[in-house]
């Protein structure tokens, strides 16, 4: 096999068309990139997307196992470096040998997307609890910092939860915003996303919760280990009890129009 760079567009069914193509050309790849203009001495293999070859893909994935077909999903939302080709290697000793490796937790192919799901399941227990949403104009909104791409993964507990609301999430990292409105939700793509500022309402609410905050702790007892056990720091950075007041105002935040959720 000739080795080259596979350039695609950073979604899973892109992914799985290089799969696709991988198999169809006989080639490995080198590695996996989205960027525009791609620089390597390998060469670089722009890899279209057609829903069509990724089905494909998957129906041979999920035929093997259901649950390898979970872990290629699961394991595309994680920060795990160079997930690609680890995922890559999976799939590929998968189609070749069938799903009894996957019983073998330290499988070398295994292990490392088995670990990274379990970092991101744990985010996401964490996140279901310490997301903080605030009311700008009649609209919830929450901002949060995640390692991995947990906004898919959040949609349906959210959505489900204020089901008679409308709210965004936008996770900084990734820079993706989950709308939702009217029963319909949405996940796009948003540079420099930055919520208009809060109303004069909103801080008074703000100030009850960080009062509340104040008022059960029990300064006798406190315990910053066990905290930041059951509270990470990396986390407080967006949640409401541990931010001043006026957060936004300290930013230098603008006030861009919010995108619409339709569609």
């Amino acid at each position: 096999m000739s080795e080259v760079i596979y350039q695609y567009d950073g979604t899973l069914d892109g992914f799985l068309c290089c799969v696709y193509e991988s198999y169809v050309y006989k080639e490995s790849p080198a590695a996996f990139c989205c960027d525009e203009d791609p620089l390597s001495l390998y060469e670089v293999r722009t890899i279209i997307t057609q829903p069509a070859y990724s089905q494909r893909v998957s129906r041979g994935i999920e035929s093997r196992s259901t649950k390898a077909l979970a872990v290629v999903r699961r394991g595309f939302l994680t920060c795990l470096a160079d997930k690609e080709l680890c995922l890559f290697a999976f799939i590929r000793k998968l189609l070749a040998e069938g799903a009894g490796f996957m019983r073998d937790l330290s499988d070398p192919v295994c292990y490392p997307l088995y670990r990274a799901i379990r970092h991101m399941n744990g985010e996401l227990e964490k996140l279901r609890g310490f997301v903080r949403f605030s009311d700008y104009g009649g609209v919830l909104g929450a901002e949060i910092e995640p390692k991995n791409r947990v906004l898919p993964l959040l949609r349906g507990h959210f959505c489900q939860r204020y089901a008679n609301e409308k709210f965004f999430i936008y996770d900084r990292t990734n820079r993706e915003l989950l709308l939702y409105a009217d029963g319909r939700s949405r996940i796009t793509q948003v540079e420099g996303f930055q919520p208009v500022l809060p109303e004069s309402e909103e801080l008074y609410f703000r100030a009850l919760w960080k009062r509340f905050f104040q008022s059960v702790t029990i300064q006798e007892r406190e315990n910053p280990r066990c905290q930041n056990t059951f509270l990470p720091k990396r986390y407080r950075g967006t949640m409401t009890e541990f931010l001043p007041l006026e957060y936004e105002k300290e930013r230098g935040a603008q006030m861009p129009s919010l995108p619409g959720a339709s569609g």
